[in-house]
């Protein structure tokens, strides 16, 4: 008789966004004239720059013909056109990658579970709390044990390394795979150059390992915010960073992204061999990832481009604009939050002394906005909601209008 992988019934069994569809669809069956305005799942809706667009036609008549028709890409990492082209983004910050360490993937997501595949079970794993569901999801799947690090109010969201490690079944452990995310989905909180030097030594301290969540770097608009976590000293020594084209360019439709395994980043095998995690890695995508579409890595490609550059801007400076609204609005009802400075995100406290589940059924029923409970993310989140900056500006105008009476109406 075969046997399932019982990991996974330690899942929830209700993913997050699968629960707020359920509910948006009820009231919407119930309320069909109602206007209802999404500001929940991180989805662009802005379209895809338009010298994106020309770059992908002319990849897609050139597999039209003989000459210019293009089959396996041979390295499996990506075409060397589109991981240069990568190379040169992090020049322009001050972050030295070179192409032979950069591979190309269908989006962050994948590779935050992906990751963990060359990872032995047994190790012990560091999530900030509240995360991204993927985090923690990915790693539950192999039966690891998963201990977490308090973001909260008092930190600004922004956990920083326990010296004296973290509890698991009654005892004190130090992690071997600590996942950052900066700028932070949900909280839109950001680590700074000081913040992550603190944690790059505590792994180096402890043997530890980074999976490092770059996926919002483009929103990040104070200088004194790394773009990457190469920025940053000895950070090739201990740490992966994963980054997508999804939110930045509006890729969520068409799938493309990049992981950083540097040739720096070595570990040791159990009979004391020192291993390069970039070899595992590239093992283990050459035996189950076919690679992105010769397309979509030409598409990709225009996004690095100066005019590719100027355009991809003008979408993140309107999503910008919207995160002010809604941050403007915030400290006028005077509700603590975080994020909507360096991120399309903005994390702030229920009003009323709401749990989130509860605010969430009140925001919807009341002024029919959709927005994320902070609970989906973890216990830190329980009091916290989440809305995103990704939707049409009018829209989002009016949704804070409604967001202000709802609260006067409810004093």
């Amino acid at each position: 008789m075969v046997k399932i992988n019982e990991n996974y019934l330690k899942l929830e069994k209700n993913y997050l966004f699968i629960r707020i569809a359920e509910k948006v669809n009820a009231f919407q069956k119930a309320n069909p004239d109602a206007k209802l305005i999404r500001m929940g799942i991180g989805d662009v809706t802005r379209p895809i720059a338009p010298v994106v667009v020309d770059a992908m036609k002319k990849a897609c008549d050139e597999m039209g013909v003989k000459e210019t028709f293009r089959g396996y890409e041979d390295s499996g990492a990506g075409y060397d056109f589109l991981r240069n082209a990568v190379s040169d983004y992090y020049r322009s910050f001050g972050a030295d990658v070179p192409a032979s360490d950069i591979r190309i993937n269908d989006g962050a997501k994948s590779d935050c579970g992906n990751l963990v595949d060359i990872f032995g079970d047994d190790n012990i794993i560091l999530i900030t709390d509240p995360a991204y569901p993927v985090y923690v999801d990915s790693n539950l799947m192999n039966g690891r044990q998963i201990v977490y690090a308090d973001s909260n109010e008092e930190n600004q969201f922004a956990a920083m390394p326990a010296p004296d490690g973290y509890e698991l079944n009654g005892q004190k452990v130090f992690p071997d795979i600590i996942y950052l995310c900066s700028p932070n989905n949900p909280t839109g909180a950001a680590y700074s150059k000081e913040q992550l030097a603190e944690w790059i030594a505590y792994a180096k301290q402890h043997g530890a390992v980074i999976l490092y969540d770059a996926a919002y770097e483009a929103f990040i608009s104070e200088d004194n915010i790394p773009r990457s976590i190469y920025q940053i000293d000895r950070a090739k020594e201990v740490a992966i960073e994963m980054c997508s084209l999804s939110k930045t360019a509006g890729f969520t439709g068409v799938r493309c992204g990049y992981t950083v395994v540097p040739s720096e980043l070595k570990t040791m095998a159990s009979d004391g061999t020192e291993v390069s995690l970039a070899q595992l890695w590239n093992r283990r995508e050459g035996s189950k990832f076919n690679g992105v579409s010769y397309p979509v890595q030409r598409g990709a490609e225009a996004v690095f481009t100066p005019e590719g550059q100027k355009q991809v801007k003008e979408n993140i400076i309107y999503y910008q604009e919207n995160a002010h609204v809604i941050a403007e609005t915030l400290k006028e009802l005077n509700i603590p939050f975080t994020g909507g400075i360096n991120s399309p995100y903005i994390w702030f406290k229920c009003p009323f002394g709401m749990d989130s589940w509860t605010f969430f059924d009140k925001m919807l029923n009341e002024i029919a906005v959709v927005g994320t409970p902070g609970a989906g993310f973890g216990k830190n989140g329980t009091n916290w909601f989440r809305l995103t900056a990704f939707g049409d500006k009018d829209l989002t105008i009016e949704a804070m209008n409604r967001l202000k009476e709802l609260v006067k109406n409810s004093q």
